[in-house]
């Protein structure tokens, strides 16, 4: 790995190593909080999707590239203030421990804590919701 990392350069190679750092040290907190609270609205929205007969959100984007768009605008929406939060929290954890921001860094770690976790929630969040009324209905005489 550190052969691959050295080949992309020095750069490459620090940004590698101040990402994995991030899983210790200062504010590691929010390595919990960020996906638990994209998790959440991920889960409310994923049950606005079954109420309103909507498919599963990630199905959609990948089946329906012409709502691709327009779906992945309104997650980015719907995460928005977990996100600025976390580029907040991001911020002030690059400012303790590097004395500088680097912008490629945020962007990575904002988007894998808060938006990946709303992506990969929302559809099963729909579809357990589908399921669980489906059942309901089903059992009651």
């Amino acid at each position: 790995m550190d052969d691959l990392l050295a080949g992309l350069g020095p750069d490459a190679s620090r940004m590698w190593s101040d990402l994995i750092g991030r899983l210790t040290g200062p504010m590691t907190f929010r390595l919990i909080l960020q996906p638990a609270m994209a998790a959440f609205y991920a889960a409310r929205d994923g049950l606005k999707d079954a109420r309103s007969g909507k498919p599963a959100y990630f199905w959609s984007i990948m089946s329906h590239p012409s709502e691709g768009t327009r779906l992945l605008r309104e997650g980015w929406h719907a995460v928005l203030r977990v996100i600025l939060l976390g580029a907040v929290m991001d911020i002030v954890y690059q400012v303790m421990v590097f004395r500088r921001v680097y912008p490629l860094q945020l962007a990575i770690v904002v988007l894998t804590l808060a938006f990946v976790p709303y992506l990969l929630v929302r559809g099963p969040a729909n579809r357990i919701a589908r399921w669980m009324h489906s059942h309901r209905t089903a059992t009651t005489p």
